[in-house]
């Protein structure tokens, strides 16, 4: 599902992804006494900027982020968040709160010497935009969300304690398994022990089965290659949309009517879905055209 702050007009626009780009200037910008953060800049250097808020949290970014852009009309901002990615130190956890990375993304534009700019973010990510564009409204010209994610208990509790194993239950048993029946009463508390361990092989095990988790249930069709990302151990550190159920985005709705609102059809939650990145490159067309005045 996608989410966008201007309404559409009836005008047809463009649903397909723009083509592989390459970066134009990239750098790393140190932002406390411990994380020092990836940014990269593509498409035009003075066009209409964007800043791309990657999912997890701990997901990082991939090439394939510039590709909802149209990069004549857009400047292309995408960076690792504290800890994720290129992002140095690794899968460091201290210093790391929401409030942090919400720092983090105006100390970005800060550096960059954007005066606003577009904010694009799905699943973690849209909960950075959503709280981000409301410390700063000033600086956001629109807002691009999918995969909604508002950080609530019921939510977490969906995902993490069990709820979604009524849909993926074979999953679930793998995710379910690492953790003694004696901790199950909290898996949230027992991964976070594990993620925090001393012990090298028993944070990997962890990292591995719940990156695994969350890969086999980003898709309506299973994705083979992104369930392989479990086995990946830097990664990992790191049938619909069952990750963020379509009540976070229908809460949102009814919040917030003005923003256009789409349920995707036939889509799970990664934004490579083929109908979830139609939705997306649609809404950022939509969104350029108004920046036009058109």
């Amino acid at each position: 599902m996608a989410l966008e702050s201007k309404e559409e007009d009836s005008c047809e626009v463009n649903r397909n992804l723009y083509p592989p780009i390459e970066t134009y200037s990239s750098g790393f910008f140190k932002v406390s006494d411990i994380h020092t953060i990836y940014w990269e800049q593509s498409g035009n250097p003075n066009g209409h900027p964007v800043v791309f808020l990657h999912g997890g949290p701990g997901g990082g970014t991939s090439p394939s982020n510039r590709k909802f852009f149209d990069p004549e009309f857009y400047r292309i901002i995408l960076f690792d968040q504290r800890g994720a990615g290129k992002s140095t130190p690794h899968a460091c956890l201290e210093e790391n709160t929401t409030w942090d990375l919400i720092a983090d993304i105006e100390k970005l534009r800060e550096h960059l010497e954007v005066p606003e700019w577009q904010v694009f973010g799905g699943s973690w990510g849209s909960t950075l935009a959503l709280a981000y564009s409301q410390s700063h409204p000033d600086k956001v010209t629109g807002l691009v969300l999918r995969g909604i994610f508002l950080l609530r208990k019921k939510e977490i509790d969906w995902f993490y304690e069990g709820g979604a194993a009524t849909i993926f239950p074979d999953a679930w048993e793998q995710f379910r398994d690492l953790v003694p029946e004696s901790e199950r009463g909290c898996f949230v508390d027992a991964y976070h022990k594990r993620l925090n361990s001393d012990d090298k092989e028993t944070q990997l095990a962890a990292a591995k089965a719940w990156t695994t988790w969350e890969m086999m249930t980003a898709h309506l069709i299973p994705n083979e290659d992104n369930i392989k990302r479990g086995d990946d151990d830097d990664f990992s550190l790191g049938r619909y949309d069952v990750i963020c159920p379509m009540m976070s985005a229908w809460d949102l709705h009814k919040a917030w009517p003005e923003a256009d609102f789409k349920v995707v059809l036939n889509a799970g939650h990664s934004a490579n879905e083929p109908g979830i990145s139609a939705e997306l490159v649609a809404a950022n067309e939509r969104l350029k055209r108004h920046y036009q005045g058109k």
